[in-house]
């Protein structure tokens, strides 16, 4: 028999944890409970999860607190944050700290179970996530998150800020497909006044500056009727 992932669920909400344990185990992973923080902590050291879905919000220690600790620690097991905050400066600052990916809250299970197969697909066992890499090559690319530049072929890229937002998000996702309405959650923020034609216009920028042909992509697939795909490989810059 195949060993199943395992998953460390933690929510101080019983309905969530009931129902998304029953989920999840039918959909073909392997779960454990937990209602608080501190509780997280104890079953990470005995468990040794392969993910843990953690939500921010809960009593004796905040999802947050627990994926400081972890990251202090050395401890970089994939954590996917559960949140209803919305602002793009929240998601960022969780994001840095070392969170592998984050859901809001209210949400489709079948979006976090597709969130946690890709995250265990680009997860580096025993190293930091993409995500919270400061520098990162693509190929001829070179992404410098610090400080808001990339360069192409050793040429600086010249792109609007919300491209670059995009072409972030893409870079530390690598292989993922991303819907158009997930795109406008991470870079325009979940109630920016804008529709998908919005993310479509960035990407034909970022298409331009990568001179990147749709029909045969280096960096970014167009998946019809269902969003983009970044296929380039990504590796952790010095």
């Amino acid at each position: 028999m195949v060993n199943r992932p395992r998953i460390l669920l933690v929510d101080d909400e019983p309905a969530i944890t009931t129902n998304l344990a029953a989920f999840l185990e039918r959909t073909g992973f392997e779960v454990s409970v937990g209602q608080d923080g501190e509780e997280a902590i104890t079953k990470l050291a005995s468990l040794a999860p392969n993910l843990v879905v953690l939500d921010v919000l809960m009593p004796k220690l905040d999802g947050r607190e627990v994926l400081r600790r972890l990251r202090q620690a050395g401890d970089w097991t994939p954590v996917i944050l559960l949140t209803q905050v919305g602002e793009s400066a929240e998601r960022a600052m969780a994001l840095e700290e070392g969170a592998d990916d984050y859901l809001n809250k209210p949400f489709d299970p079948h979006e976090l179970v597709a969130r946690v197969r890709s995250v265990l697909r680009r997860a580096r066992p025993g190293q930091p996530p993409l995500t919270s890499a400061h520098r990162l090559t693509s190929g001829a690319l070179l992404l410098d998150r610090g400080s808001r530049r990339c360069w192409l072929g050793g040429a600086e890229l010249v792109l609007t800020p919300k491209a670059l937002a995009l072409l972030e998000y893409l870079v530390t996702h690598p292989d993922e497909l991303v819907s158009r309405d997930r795109l406008l959650d991470v870079v325009w923020g979940w109630d920016y006044p804008t529709g998908t034609r919005a993310v479509d216009t960035r990407i034909a920028e970022l298409r331009r500056a990568l001179d990147d042909d749709p029909a045969q992509p280096q960096y970014i697939e167009t998946v019809p009727g269902q969003g983009y795909r970044y296929v380039g490989e990504v590796e952790v810059a010095p």
